[in-house]
């Protein structure tokens, strides 16, 4: 992958990211931290269909097939706005 690619599958990420409900966001965190959808939903308020319903549009939105997928997608964006920091 060129650097060029690189930076365009970055921005195509975050842009992806900035289209994520605050709810959403909330919901990536916690399977992002290893959670199930029972404690997600335990510590947000609501019920676990709903931490299903958000987790199937958040990962509709980043284009991932699965919660592994969408935790990694997190660190990328997490990892790039480290480096665009520095």
């Amino acid at each position: 992958m060129t650097t060029t690619e690189g930076r365009v599958i970055d921005r195509d990420l975050k842009a992806a990211f900035e289209e994520l409900t605050p709810t959403q966001m909330k919901v990536l965190e916690g399977v992002n931290s290893g959670r199930l959808n029972k404690q997600i939903a335990f510590d947000l308020g609501i019920a676990e269909a709903t931490v299903k319903a958000h987790m199937t549009a958040l990962m509709r939105k980043l284009n991932v097939h699965n919660r592994t997928q969408a935790a990694i997608a997190a660190q990328a964006l997490a990892h790039g706005l480290r480096s665009a920091a520095r």
